[in-house]
């Protein structure tokens, strides 16, 4: 996700150029939506950032404010109608909004468009007609249902009834705004340009365009930034609670989150984890590329040698976030290919950063038996998995992960490990350098802090099982 607000500048292309350093934030589909003061458009469609946009599409995009979005999907199917930004507005303004995160309270949001819809408001909810089954599109609808208020008056009423995890970069035809939820689950920066003012999810999208990073967007924080300057709104009183996953696995190395770099975070889980579970063993490899910091590290602080003994295809995408569970499976075997030659005889230290599903780890310790590893040993920089994410991370149901229910021995066997070892929730949480209270660990610990609805009010697919009728896509 990315926003600028930079008259004289390309807007449009360093738009591009932010969310391809974002695309491991999301690969189903990307868009971009700009504005040069007169009129706003959006273009996007299904795929990578590469794949949608070209120099025609872009040279289309005109203007001094733009937003971007490359899409992992949490609420709604992977379907261009659900692909960002999201477009909303009236004869007096248009909104076009990107979200990285999940609400909780989706099922609300749909009763007060209908509240606002039966009151006499102009809910206008055009992606909703024509499809979209989003949260993000919700959200849309309510910022623009009244034109007598500004987009800046709407969305410091609207941003405290939102549950969950959100931060928002969305823009009108004058201003860029952005906006986080008051525990901050998901990073959000503020950078500057020569000319204006860049939003991104992570500072390594401010680093590709050249920006310098001023500081994070807190938690209950609205931004607007316009020609006459940049502007803060607190809505909310911060309760931080970032998410330790972003840590782990889901940032950048390169991306600095609350004064910590990511990288350096994730070799020290390595060096924890060699202290926390050491075994004998000839060479330490790493599961590429989310594994190799860690991996460093443990060879670092156990005198293992480090050494490569996978190699990546780096034309396919991460296989934890691939939409459904055959792309995933079929993924391993194409993204990884043991060398033999490094790996024959040898007892082996495997780092990756989680065990999820296991599907991955299981086919990984397949392959290197096969290429003549001696021993697998397994070890996780971060603790079991066994809880699902309602925050933006697409864990499914607590069935389908690998954790529930049973200890570690037993995930061992699954996976065909000689052994097994994670991280202790304490080592992680410190080489991050944070207050364990400041973070979310809940896909860990099963501790919600934001509570959860019913059940029956979760769920990726809850807006196209129970989208009003009367808000169908029309004929």
């Amino acid at each position: 996700m990315f926003g600028i607000w930079a008259p004289g500048e390309d807007v449009a292309k360093l738009t591009y150029f932010g969310l391809y350093a974002l695309q491991h934030r999301g690969q189903e589909s990307a868009g971009i939506a700009a504005s040069d003061g007169r009129r706003l458009l959006v273009y996007k469609d299904m795929g990578l950032v590469s794949q949608v946009f070209d120099e025609r599409s872009l040279s289309g995009l005109v203007g001094h404010i733009a937003v971007g979005h490359c899409r992992y999907s949490t609420t709604g199917g992977s379907t261009w109608e659900n692909a960002q930004p999201t477009l909303g507005g009236h004869s007096g303004f248009t909104v076009a909004l990107a979200h990285n995160g999940n609400l909780i309270n989706s099922a609300e949001l749909r009763e007060l468009v209908m509240e606002r819809a039966d009151a006499g408001f102009d809910v206008h909810a055009g992606e909703l007609r024509r499809g979209n089954t989003t949260d993000t599109a919700l959200v849309t609808a309510l910022l623009v249902d009244d034109p007598s208020r500004s987009i800046e008056e709407r969305a410091l009423e609207l941003l405290p009834r939102l549950r969950g995890a959100f931060s928002f970069v969305f823009m009108d035809e004058h201003t860029l705004y952005a906006a986080r939820d008051p525990q901050g689950i998901r990073p959000l920066v503020l950078g500057r340009v020569e000319r204006g003012w860049v939003v991104a999810s992570e500072t390594a999208a401010l680093d590709i365009v050249g920006a310098s990073l001023i500081r994070e967007v807190e938690p209950g924080e609205l931004i607007a930034i316009d020609e006459d300057g940049l502007r803060s709104s607190k809505w909310a009183i911060p309760e931080p609670k970032g998410c330790v996953f972003e840590y782990v696995y889901l940032a950048r190395p390169d991306t600095t989150i609350r004064g910590r770099v990511v990288h350096e975070a994730r070799v020290q889980m390595g060096r924890t984890l060699a202290r926390e579970h050491p075994v004998e063993a000839d060479l330490v490899i790493p599961t590429p590329e989310s594994g190799t910091p860690a991996a460093i590290g443990y060879a670092q602080e156990s005198g293992i040698p480090y050494g490569q003994g996978l190699v990546k295809n780096a034309y396919v995408g991460r296989t934890f976030i691939s939409p459904n569970q055959t792309i995933r499976q079929l993924g391993i075997r194409l993204k990884l290919n043991p060398l033999k030659d490094v790996i024959h005889g040898k007892r082996l230290v495997v780092v990756d950063d989680s065990i999820v599903r296991g599907n991955t780890q299981r086919a990984l310790v397949r392959m290197l038996r096969e290429a003549g590893a001696a021993e697998v040993h397994v070890r996780i920089s971060s603790p079991p998995v066994r809880w699902p994410c309602f925050y933006g991370i697409d864990f499914a149901t607590r069935a389908e992960l690998i954790a529930t229910g049973i200890g570690v021995d037993d995930v061992c066997r699954s996976i065909g490990a000689d052994s097994l070892g994670y991280i202790s929730e304490a080592g992680m949480v410190a080489a991050t350098n944070q207050q364990p209270d400041q973070l979310c660990s809940a896909c860990f610990t099963g501790t919600y802090p934001i509570p959860l609805p019913s059940e029956d009010k979760l769920g990726k697919g809850l807006l196209e099982m129970q989208l009003p009728m009367d808000l169908r896509p029309l004929d």
